[in-house]
């Protein structure tokens, strides 16, 4: 489904790529009144990236203060992209045989695990089962993505285990938990990752693909379409039902590359809310911080800005081995003095799992990895990769230690994260993760309560307010979802769905705030799906979709960029999916 943003006019005519030099805030406005979408902010010229209908860039050219509109010839987020090798980690990685080598490629696993510490705590005994090592076994990590894939490294007898799918593609049984976008199945390689030859013990062989936490589970729980599409509703059903049924795998983290750029507080709005019950009920919470850039102070995405988990942002290796030489990612949401980042994790052209034909892989073969044979692998930057190796290192500590709070984990990760010392940005939070030195802590047994006590968000705010003013739209009737109603047109009743989250008894089986969303329990080691019969928010029935020819494409593919938690910040916030839509081969 595509989107629609507020106040927006539609686009006369297709939209065409420009650089706008100055008068940044005009221009912003300027474009969203032509119809256009904003990219990206450009510091350096005082301006930003945009597409806008070919007929109004001489308006936009005579807007006060705009110096220059300049055509672009192609999308991209700068160097913010599928694929940003400006470092030339895979020539260095593949120089001496011609083959991708883990070991010298700075963006691959092998070496995140290395420079944060993971694997020397792989090399540590459970003390709850001399038998085993703490490759983060016995912890389900909840992944709320676009789904996951079980290509190789993946695959694995109980790795993935499927929860319900909230999706739009649920419908459709083709798609049904799989990862038709790309990039939940890139987040799940990075948290649990292991490849079926990896040896009890040789977790750190090189030629082996292997996550932070390779014996974690991962719990995948489908929100986001083979497109993107999604609402925040879909978003926060599936952290009620995370809550509700976290016995079921030990669920003790739950990663959340999602963010709204929500219009009011973290105290009133109810993604926020759905963030707080997970963390009250045990659940250790990662979000990425978001991608916008370190332009000014801005905030951090919904729900990372709420105070009580784990925002994440990046750290950039700039080519440099030396970790004295790292710093803040370009691309991390700065946030305010009042909320910044929690700390950082590696983010910058990260090496995972790559699912063949999805939507990104389709647009981005510059993101293949040079050298690898294989053809599994895939590259990208952004806080989501960040927030996926914070969250494998939060397993591996609660191997250590089960007793562990949410509280207690991020205090633990934040009070040994290392200083940069090339960076001195308060963006970089309490610094870039040490796991090893966490875990050095937690064994001793010297872990103080780091109790939070912020406000806690209420819950009772709008959830149209929630998200952002960006809304899906259905093509067939041009419908937006808007207003307090989720995506079965259900009238939003804000006191009692808090309530409920608090309790965590938002779900019933497989029924959510009285609509039947999905099956009533475990069957065959997945959460099943059932037919939806309650209508879609704009009153048609799902049922009357032809779901068997959905192609789940843009509209112009071709001339649209992704970089990996654009995802976050594009297809879910909907910067720069205003054109997308649902399709079908012919007709809907």
């Amino acid at each position: 489904m595509g989107v629609t943003p507020s106040g927006a006019t539609a686009p006369d005519g297709p939209l065409v790529p420009v650089i706008v030099e100055g008068a940044a805030g005009a221009a912003a406005a300027g474009v969203e009144r032509l119809g256009g979408v904003v990219d990206r902010r450009l510091s350096i010229l005082d301006g930003l990236h945009a597409r806008v209908p070919a007929a109004g860039i001489p308006a936009l050219a005579r807007l006060d203060g705009v110096r220059a509109v300049t055509p672009d010839g192609a999308l991209v987020a700068l160097d913010e992209v599928w694929g940003d090798d400006d470092t030339h980690e895979d020539e260095q990685a593949s120089l001496a045989t011609g083959r991708w080598e883990a070991d010298h490629d700075l963006g691959s696993t092998h070496i995140i695990a290395k420079a944060t510490g993971a694997e020397n705590v792989w090399s540590q005994s459970d003390p709850h089962d001399g038998q085993r090592k703490l490759t983060g076994h016995g912890v389900g990590v909840a992944l709320i993505d676009t789904g996951v894939t079980p290509v190789h490294g993946l695959d694995g007898p109980g790795k993935v285990v499927n929860g319900p799918d909230l999706s739009l593609d649920s419908q459709s049984a083709n798609l049904r938990h799989l990862d038709g976008y790309g990039h939940g199945t890139h987040m799940a390689g990075i948290i649990a990752g292991r490849d079926g030859g990896v040896r009890s013990g040789s977790e750190n062989d090189k030629q082996y693909f292997v996550g932070m936490a390779p014996d974690a589970r991962i719990v995948n729980v489908k929100a986001g379409a083979a497109d993107g599409s999604v609402d925040v509703s879909q978003v926060i059903a599936g952290i009620d039902w995370v809550v509700t049924n976290r016995a079921s795998h030990n669920i003790r983290v739950l990663n959340l590359s999602y963010g709204t750029d929500s219009a009011q507080s973290y105290e009133l709005d109810p993604l926020a809310h759905a963030v707080e019950s997970a963390w009250r009920a045990g659940i250790v919470v990662v979000v990425a911080a978001g991608n916008d850039g370190e332009s000014g102070p801005r905030p951090l995405t919904m729900p990372a800005i709420d105070p009580f988990v784990i925002a994440v942002g990046s750290s950039d290796h700039l080519g440099y081995d030396d970790r004295a030489l790292h710093v803040v990612g370009s691309w991390t949401n700065s946030g305010t003095s009042a909320r910044r980042p929690d700390l950082l994790a590696p983010g910058k052209s990260v090496v995972s799992l790559r699912v063949h034909g999805s939507f990104a892989d389709a647009g981005h073969p510059e993101a293949l990895v040079t050298g690898d044979a294989s053809g599994r692998l895939f590259r990208g930057s952004g806080t989501s990769q960040s927030a996926a190796v914070v969250a494998g290192a939060a397993a591996l500590l609660l191997q250590q230690d089960p007793r562990l709070t949410p509280d207690q984990v991020k205090g633990v990760l934040m009070t040994n994260a290392d200083r940069l010392r090339a960076d001195d940005s308060p963006v970089q939070g309490a610094g870039v993760l040490d796991v090893k030195g966490a875990h050095e802590q937690v064994k001793s047994g010297l872990v103080p309560a780091h109790t939070q006590s912020w406000a806690h968000s209420t819950g009772t705010g709008s959830l149209d307010a929630a998200r952002g003013g960006v809304y899906l739209t259905d093509p067939a009737t041009s419908t937006a979802l808007r207003g307090e109603q989720d995506v079965f047109g259900v009238q939003w009743d804000a006191t009692a769905w808090a309530a409920a989250s608090s309790a965590r008894t938002a779900w019933s089986g497989g029924t959510w705030r009285g609509t039947v969303w999905t099956g009533d329990g475990w069957s065959d080691g997945a959460w099943p799906t059932v037919a939806w019969t309650t209508p879609s928010w704009t009153g048609v029935a799902w049922g009357d979709r032809s779901w068997s020819r959905m192609s789940w494409r843009a509209d112009d593919w071709q001339r649209m960029s992704w970089r990996d938690d654009d995802w976050q910040r594009m297809s879910w916030r909907a910067d720069d999916w205003q054109r997308m839509s649902w399709r079908v081969a012919d007709v809907w």
